[in-house]
């Protein structure tokens, strides 16, 4: 069966074009140079123009630097005519896996460095609360993303402009490349029935947007609750192509969230993360997370050699026997941790080539096979809310050959890129 891997964007930068309910602003020409140049790094070449005088609410996380490593909280705090008053925090928080940063006043946090207090959206508020849009003028959203559609930033950039809709606060939001490409699109578009904080809209699991992309698609479609919309200004990138993977950008890699520490280990999360949905170990508790994948009663050779047979492209396939660290002390507990383990680990060798959801789907479908007394879904239908849709346990239980699953998927991912096409801001 022929399927639909890569689709590549063909519409010209729109940086000129008109929207409805958002606004990319004009930056400077600086086609003097190839350097990529990120929002936040556009930000300053426009003297943050868009920001003096005003108080203001920053969404950010730790990969909010400039091309120079710099954080936008150590940039903004030196900054007389703008006042930091409150900084919201995404999953994973500030600093990534501990705050060691953040100092409590009372019950509230706040940051030692700026002074602002610390709102933590994905622990005590789901989105910013009336008494801090009720006290800001803007607010300021630099976040990297992944380019995956599991990740939750979008979910809580989607939360915070459903507030700031409520109380007609302006969102200004610095525009990230993503980082596996732009050009490319796979895996099914969520269905309703399976929308969770992980695939909370519409898309495929590899949805080729720019996070400045993601959210102007958002705006405009009203895809907030009670088809909201806000007055989005996007301070885009500069000199970005589609066809770039992060390390071709030179801007500096800081890990998004604590277990993507490399540009590769982006491109394994794009699959791997669904073998979450089961109760194989993903490589947590070893250095090799997403693409390590064992149990106590799995044969690793075995498993080599039918995963091998399948030909699959821009990878090499080895047995490994492992224990996992038990987790102790840590946030992350490893399936299987503290138990001798055998199981798969997966080099990639063209990065180009590689196909991460196919792979992934490869080797849920074989184990299932190959150990079907074993092999367990966990968390209560997890991976349909991972996957989007439930064809992937089905098909699994239907027993059909892997490379006959990944088509299933093809209209899907023609439509999105059609549709989305209007939405984007780079060639």
């Amino acid at each position: 069966m022929r399927r639909l891997i890569l689709v590549f964007a063909t519409a010209a930068c729109m940086h000129a074009q008109e929207f409805e309910y958002s606004r990319v602003l004009k930056i400077p020409d600086l086609s003097f140079t190839d350097r990529v140049y990120s929002g936040l790094d556009i930000l300053a070449q426009m003297d943050y123009r868009p920001l003096k005088g005003r108080s203001i609410a920053v969404l950010c996380n730790r990969a909010s630097v400039d091309r120079n490593g710099r954080h936008i909280l150590e940039i903004l705090k030196d900054r007389e005519d703008i006042d930091i008053k409150y900084i919201l925090l995404p999953e994973h928080g500030l600093l990534g896996s501990d705050d060691d940063r953040l100092k409590m006043v009372g019950d509230n946090s706040f940051d030692p460095v700026t002074g602002a207090r610390i709102v933590d959206l994905w622990g005590r508020y789901i989105k910013p609360p009336r008494w801090v849009l009720d006290d800001v003028d803007i607010v300021l959203i630099d976040l990297q993303g992944t380019g995956v559609r599991y990740t939750t930033y979008i979910t809580t950039i989607s939360k915070v402009m459903e507030s700031c809709s409520d109380f007609n606060t302006p969102i200004l939001l610095l525009d990230r490349p993503n980082p596996i490409r732009g050009d490319r699109v796979d895996g099914p578009v969520v269905r309703t029935a399976y929308q969770s904080f992980e695939s909370y809209h519409l898309v495929p699991i590899r949805h080729g947007l720019t996070i400045g992309e993601f959210v102007l698609m958002i705006n405009e479609m009203g895809w907030v609750k009670d088809l909201a919309r806000v007055k989005l200004v996007i301070i885009p990138l500069r000199n970005w192509n589609r066809n770039m993977w992060f390390d071709e950008t030179s801007l500096p890699w800081i890990p998004p969230q604590p277990t993507l520490d490399s540009l590769e280990t982006v491109l394994g999360f794009v699959g791997a993360t669904l073998v979450r949905g089961t109760n194989l170990n993903i490589g947590f508790g070893t250095d090799k997370s997403y693409f390590r994948f064992g149990a106590p009663w799995l044969s690793g050779r075995h498993l080599k050699d039918k995963m091998n047979a399948q030909n699959l492209p821009g990878i090499q396939v080895s047995s490994v026997r492992y224990k996992p660290d038990d987790g102790e002390g840590k946030k992350i507990i490893p399936r299987h941790g503290g138990t001798f383990c055998s199981g798969v680990d997966i080099a990639i060798t063209d990065r180009n080539k590689f196909d991460p959801l196919r792979t992934a789907t490869t080797l849920i479908i074989l184990t299932s096979r190959l150990y079907p007394r074993e092999f367990q879904w966990t968390g209560d239908g997890y991976i349909d809310k991972l996957f989007g849709t439930s064809l992937l346990r089905t098909f699994t239980a239907q027993e059909k050959p892997p490379e006959y699953l990944p088509p299933q998927w093809n209209h899907d991912v023609f439509r999105f890129n059609q549709f989305r096409e209007r939405f984007l801001l780079y060639e």
